[in-house]
């Protein structure tokens, strides 16, 4: 069975990576993301993928610490390399090839951010992180995967979270909370649903990229979503 999305962008959120930790980086995470993403680079999937810093920095709050909100965004840029470079370590200790591309150049570490550049890497098999975000304040890393999906032509972008998909409230605060299975940009728009900000989702609708949020603590899940498994929340197209 050949998988059903040949080109891919995976979001991890930070919070994500941080695990039962709360905080930072649990290691069990990374390696099951870095043995999932084995399997599906073996199939011959081209996997890009963009890495929050919510486990380690958030702009946001830096901001409302008094912080410059420029500043404080730039300091998010540079958790997101942080994790970007754990995540690199973790799947070449499992043989996958793997490139870091900042937005921010820092070339002692990675390579700055080149298009061609990283298309060449995913037709050569490797995993591309695209870190540092866009490289500018004010837009977050949902944003920078959306943009990066745009501009590789990736078929997909699946948000891997800590949640089964999106939900009408907080499935934690409300047990009766509902979640959908199904759909539109703009149902995620004029419900006001947490899934992506504003500028990514619009970003997605008007290049027609689809999005898949599943839940990224359930093993197996990334080769799931990629086949074409009806797992999570899939968003684009129609609606519920």
């Amino acid at each position: 069975m050949q998988p059903k999305y040949k080109r891919l962008v995976l979001k991890i959120s930070g919070e994500a990576l941080a695990g039962a930790l709360g905080y930072g980086i649990d290691q069990s995470i990374l390696v099951s993301i870095a043995e999932q993403l084995k399997e599906v680079n073996s199939l011959g999937t081209q996997i890009a993928m963009v890495v929050g810093g919510g486990n380690i920095w958030r702009g946001l709050r830096g901001s409302s610490m008094g912080i410059d909100r420029a500043t404080a965004d730039y300091m998010g840029m540079l958790a997101t390399v942080i994790n970007s470079m754990a995540l690199q370590d973790a799947m070449e200790q499992k043989g996958v090839m793997t490139r870091v591309q900042t937005a921010i150049e820092m070339r002692e570490i990675a390579e700055p951010y080149i298009r061609r550049r990283a298309i060449n890497h995913l037709e050569k098999g490797y995993v591309v992180i695209f870190a540092a975000g866009t490289g500018n304040p004010f837009f977050s890393t949902d944003t920078t995967a959306a943009l990066r999906a745009a501009e590789i032509e990736a078929d997909v972008i699946l948000m891997a979270k800590k949640v089964d998909g999106v939900y009408d409230s907080d499935p934690v605060k409300n047990p009766q909370a509902r979640r959908f299975s199904r759909l539109s940009y703009l149902d995620v728009l004029n419900m006001d649903l947490k899934v992506m900000d504003s500028t990514a989702v619009s970003l997605c609708r008007d290049n027609n990229i689809p999005i898949i949020v599943f839940d990224l603590t359930c093993p197996g899940n990334i080769r799931r979503a990629v086949m074409g498994e009806d797992i999570g929340t899939y968003l684009g197209g129609g609606g519920q």
